[in-house]
């Protein structure tokens, strides 16, 4: 017999993932980039390289906005464009290693504010987000 199911509230864990978000944002480092090509570039790091009608279908933007950020994460050396080696006529995007190095910052930081945040909940509100995280993680795939 299955386990019942417990009660979780979607509308509820919407609201605390987008005010959680929002908290997120304001720990961004200055002068950091927009949110589209952070998750273009961490779409990269993540899944590798792509095609710009895909990227724009997964980020949620027209094409030719994609191609306009693609070029402004080249010029500031963040992404590359590259033939597909399965076939000469396709291009690819991808992730620089400047492009990863700016992500890994990007999550330093942010881990440096979300630990500031931690420091005021109970040890046993520590240990139910921490027990949460694999179901997040899973969630966010």
């Amino acid at each position: 017999m299955p386990a019942a199911r417990t009660a979780l509230d979607p509308a509820r864990l919407t609201v605390a993932v987008e005010r959680l978000f929002s908290l997120l944002r304001q720990g961004n480092p200055p002068n950091d980039i927009s949110l589209t090509a952070a998750s273009t570039l961490r779409r990269l790091e993540r899944e590798g390289p792509r095609r710009l009608t895909e990227l724009a279908a997964a980020e949620g933007v027209t094409q030719p906005a994609m191609t306009q950020l693609v070029q402004r994460l080249e010029r500031e050396g963040l992404a590359e464009r590259a033939a597909d080696p399965a076939d000469g006529r396709v291009v690819l995007v991808r992730v620089t290693p400047a492009g990863v190095e700016l992500l890994d910052r990007r999550r330093a930081v942010r881990a440096e504010h979300v630990a500031a945040l931690l420091v005021d909940l109970s040890e046993e509100e520590e240990a139910l987000i921490a027990a949460a995280l694999p179901a997040l993680e899973r969630l966010a795939k």
